[in-house]
């Protein structure tokens, strides 16, 4: 009997170690690799949520420019969110205590959301010195998986064993993303979607090799952030841009064997579909370039696939450097 009760507590001891190991991280202190739109944007609602942040760029301008993009943005956040009837008691609630703001105008209130917030981010021009001290590293640079391969891969040796190792990309195989380091079970999608504070969206993506509890503790993340996750296998382009990028593209190909005008494909998709934007407004605002980038990387992977072909107009205006709204002309002309 006494056998078999040591054999019950060593089970039970084993059991609960197992269950420790497989415990959730939770996520408190994040680095942002690349300080451009969607890595402020990152960046901001990570550090408005109450997380410490170090944003990461090559060189101090950038840093200072995004610095500023994200004291701009928090300040119409903080105009809109307590602009309305000055004198209404509030209560800021922040991770660390909650402030009673019974007796301050919203425009202090929102003046304490925007510095407590920009309190909690630096920055720095060396990702390897900042990434021992991380739960997660979130890198939002260059879509080309060369560049990306060499950052991880260095960083690999500098981060903490706990450490999980995050990709932005919108068309890059996280796999193969992942692949460069040595823990692939630390390792997963999370995109974000432009402009980052103001959509909720967010794509986790678990790889073959991503663990559940690293999966779970990026879900739990995104949460905290004030997102809605949605969960998708590492395949071409997630959820969103595999269904959006081939329908731009059908759009194209409509207006290509003319069978309907630009204009005409916006009004009716506006219209008759009720999207915010008709696809050639749309392409033009995110670039022709990022599309003809995601396209042909998709049609590498897969060139029988007839969603994935490339577009002879697209990749006339990409040379031509008509790239849309960024600069002044795409399908459209922009003053």
């Amino acid at each position: 009997m006494a056998f078999v009760t040591r054999q019950f507590v060593r089970s039970v001891s084993s059991s609960s170690t197992a269950s420790a190991t497989a415990k959730k991280i939770v996520i408190k202190h994040v680095a942002v690799i690349g300080g451009g739109l969607m890595g402020a944007g990152i960046a901001q609602v990570a550090a408005a949520t109450g997380h410490t942040v170090v944003l990461v760029d090559q060189a101090e301008d950038i840093l200072a420019k995004s610095k500023k993009g994200i004291e701009e943005s928090l300040k119409k956040i903080a105009k809109k969110k307590f602009a309305e009837n000055p004198q209404q008691s509030i209560t800021l609630h922040f991770p660390v205590s909650s402030v009673n703001v019974s007796f301050l105008s919203r425009q202090q209130a929102g003046s304490e959301f925007v510095e407590k917030t920009l309190s909690n981010i630096s920055t720095n021009t060396d990702a390897a010195s900042v990434v021992h001290s991380m739960d997660l590293v979130v890198e939002a640079i260059v879509e080309n998986l060369k560049v990306k391969n060499e950052l991880f891969k260095r960083l690999d040796k500098f981060a903490s064993e706990h450490t999980i190792f995050a990709s932005n990309t919108s068309s890059l195989q996280i796999t193969n993303i992942a692949n460069a380091t040595t823990r692939q079970d630390r390792f997963a999608g999370l995109h974000f979607f432009n402009p980052v504070p103001m959509m909720k969206l967010v794509e986790v993506i678990k790889t073959p090799m991503t663990s559940q509890k690293t999966f779970e503790s990026l879900l739990d993340f995104s949460k905290a952030l004030g997102k809605h996750p949605v969960t998708c296998k590492d395949t071409p382009g997630f959820i969103v841009n595999r269904l959006l990028v081939p329908y731009l593209m059908e759009a194209v190909r409509l207006y290509e064997r003319g069978d309907a005008s630009k204009e005409d494909i916006d009004v009716a998709m506006k219209l008759g579909a009720g999207y915010p934007m008709g696809p050639f407004e749309l392409l033009d605002y995110v670039g022709l370039d990022t599309t003809k980038f995601i396209m042909d990387g998709w049609h590498e992977m897969d060139t029988q696939n007839p969603l994935f072909q490339p577009s002879p107009s697209v990749n006339k205006m990409v040379a031509e450097k008509k790239l849309g709204k960024k600069t002044g002309e795409g399908f459209y002309k922009y003053k």
